[in-house]
């Protein structure tokens, strides 16, 4: 996700918004999960389609979810990217470049790009960075990575959070331990790219485990006021660093 203040993921905008960390680099991809594509042979269900969907309409659709399908499964087993090999890499790379196809020169549809999106794949370093220190350090662990874009019915502008779930082993509770969130600005510039304009990093939802709650306050009474306001004020907590830098 390059600095500290600008933690993010490659924003790819194709056919269909593919990216949950964002940086306007085609090259470095993020992509959502998305089921296999099912097909329904009904002859009920294909008379009505033909009727209303061009033919030449319909078949680019199914297999443009085809390749998408493909693009997904090419990043399957790559850890997020983290274990991915050269070869794995230009898989990935080819599958995308043939999804980018479909829509070739068409402009960001901010409705499709607004919600939430996971990680599934990346190439980019500083997010590589993150999932190699969960990989090797022992008192480190990241979960689940989010995007979350809020367009609303704008057209050329919105907010975007960079969500990251990380935990302490004994410490924090298991996959929802805490939350890292990079808050930004962003605004369309060109048809592939957004101009981001980073307002605030936080850490919060501080989930405390229970061999840490029992530590500061013991089930068996009494608990004392000052290991109940420890308590308190770790679950409530939360640290704003406001930042400035754009991209």
């Amino acid at each position: 996700m390059e600095a500290a203040s600008s933690l993010s993921l490659s924003l790819s905008l194709s056919t269909a918004p593919f990216s949950l960390l964002p940086v306007s680099s085609r090259r470095k991809l993020t992509l959502p999960l998305q089921p296999k594509p099912r097909f329904h042979h009904s002859p009920l269900c294909w008379a009505a389609a033909s009727s209303s969907v061009p033919i030449a309409t319909r078949e680019s659709e199914i297999e443009l979810e085809i390749e998408k399908f493909e693009l997904l499964r090419a990043v399957t087993d790559t850890q997020r990217g983290l274990t991915a090999t050269p070869d794995q890499r230009s898989s990935i790379e080819e599958a995308l470049v043939t999804v980018e196809s479909f829509d070739a020169g068409k402009p960001i549809d901010l409705g499709l790009l607004d919600g939430t999106w996971r990680l599934q794949y990346t190439s980019a370093s500083d997010v590589l960075i993150l999932l190699q220190s969960a990989a090797t350090l022992p008192f480190f662990e990241i979960d689940q990575i989010f995007q979350k874009f809020e367009c609303g019915d704008q057209s050329r502008q919105g907010v975007v959070h960079n969500v990251v779930r990380w935990s302490i082993p004994r410490l924090l509770e298991e996959q929802e331990g805490a939350t890292l969130l990079v808050s930004a600005k962003f605004s369309v510039v060109s048809i592939r790219n957004i101009y981001l304009e980073f307002e605030e990093i936080a850490i919060q939802n501080i989930n405390i485990s229970e061999e840490l709650q029992a530590l500061l306050a013991p089930a068996i009474l009494p608990r004392s006021f000052l290991s109940l306001q420890i308590l308190q004020f770790i679950k409530s907590f939360k640290a704003q660093v406001p930042v400035s830098s754009s991209r």
